[in-house]
């Protein structure tokens, strides 16, 4: 009754999970991916238990653990550097597995990549999709260059700019935060062993996750306006003025700050696709339906999950249909939870002295919420 082949369309994180989860399930999967080279941008990620336990759960825990850095506290400080607290974070994916992970977005990548294919999962470069038929036993899809396929399931994982989202006929579009994110790799010291956020300095927050032995990736929450990209100035030292005014790592880590292309700049935006995310036998899972602001790092985690619980349900003994209604039912108000509470949080950054303002009551509410499994 379960489906027995699937076509994945983007090979970011949550379609290189949806689509090694699946295979290793006994279904036949392709996977598109539109860029000719397959690869994950250089800068860091902060990774919560949940999603390293569906690592766990496709086999991959051990690579993602050897080259990754694993911790189990956040540290809060002034901008200064001076210590406000220090405290430990749920493990939300289970006793089993560190709270936290800091790794390089591009050897997660890596891993996951390597993962889809010794799953036995095709892979095809280059392509997406034209457009499909459905039918009530599956869908007829024609791809970019003209070649043809038939599935039983059609599986968008083409992130925040989704193509299948608007051939699905969804007209919900990412919406500005209001903050805006300066990523850099830099050199880490042996005391920076837990994610540090900096608080109370000259823009929203400032802070940093270690990602390796050597390595710490450090982040700047800034304002989204016309001025608060680089513009025509070099990045690096538009960078350096504005993380002037903390100390402590996050000053060190400001020295360093020297090579105008290491620096990843973005507007945040948010996304919350309204339920159910698909028509017929085609599904958008992931940053396609859902994106938000980093304020709780658990964008990666919901990716994972959807990854995870679709591929469980639809691999099973109940009809597609079925299948995507109960996973609608497992998925929606837990991601509905976190988008609105990071969304919250990021308010609270912009208007710090917003009344009932209460940052760690609503990220200790989240984390322990989602020690549930999903």
């Amino acid at each position: 009754m379960g489906v027995s082949r699937v076509l994945i369309v983007g090979g970011g994180i949550t379609g290189s999970v949806a689509a090694t989860a699946l295979a290793q399930r006994g279904v036949e999967v392709d996977l598109v991916e539109i860029v000719p080279e397959w690869k994950g941008t250089g800068h860091g990620i902060t990774i919560q238990g949940n999603a390293l336990r569906s690592f766990s759960l496709i086999g991959v825990w051990d690579e993602v653990r050897a080259s990754g850095f694993a911790f189990d506290r956040v540290r809060l400080s002034q901008a200064d550097g001076t210590l406000i607290a220090e405290a430990p974070t749920p493990r939300t994916g289970g006793p089993g597995l560190p709270a936290t992970l800091g790794s390089l977005r591009s050897v997660l990548q890596q891993i996951l990549s390597a993962a889809v294919h010794a799953a036995g999962v095709t892979v095809r470069l280059g392509l997406s999709v034209r457009d499909w038929h459905c039918d009530p036993a599956g869908v007829d899809v024609t791809f970019t260059d003209g070649s043809t396929g038939r599935y039983d399931l059609v599986v968008g994982a083409d992130g925040i700019r989704s193509q299948l989202r608007g051939q699905l006929g969804i007209d919900t579009v990412p919406q500005p935060t209001g903050l805006s994110i300066w990523r850099i790799l830099a050199d880490r010291e042996p005391d920076m062993d837990c994610s540090e956020l900096f608080y109370n300095g000259p823009r929203y927050r400032a802070g940093y996750t270690p990602i390796s032995p050597d390595l710490c990736y450090a982040y700047l929450l800034d304002a989204d306006d016309p001025g608060s990209g680089p513009g025509d100035r070099p990045p690096a030292a538009v960078l350096r003025e504005r993380s002037a005014g903390y100390g402590g790592h996050w000053g060190r880590i400001r020295d360093q700050i020297t090579d105008d292309a290491a620096i990843n700049y973005q507007r945040i935006e948010s996304l919350l696709v309204p339920e159910p995310w698909y028509r017929d036998r085609v599904i958008i899972i992931g940053d396609a339906v859902h994106a938000c602001p980093p304020t709780i790092a658990q964008g990666a985690a919901m990716c994972t999950e959807d990854a995870i619980v679709l591929a469980e349900l639809v691999a099973g003994e109940q009809p597609v249909d079925g299948a995507l209604k109960e996973f609608m039912r497992r998925r929606a108000g837990r991601v509905r939870m976190v988008v609105e509470n990071s969304l919250t949080l990021a308010a609270w950054d912009i208007n710090p002295d917003t009344p009932g303002a209460d940052p760690a009551r609503v990220m200790a509410e989240t984390l322990g919420a989602l020690e549930v499994p999903a």
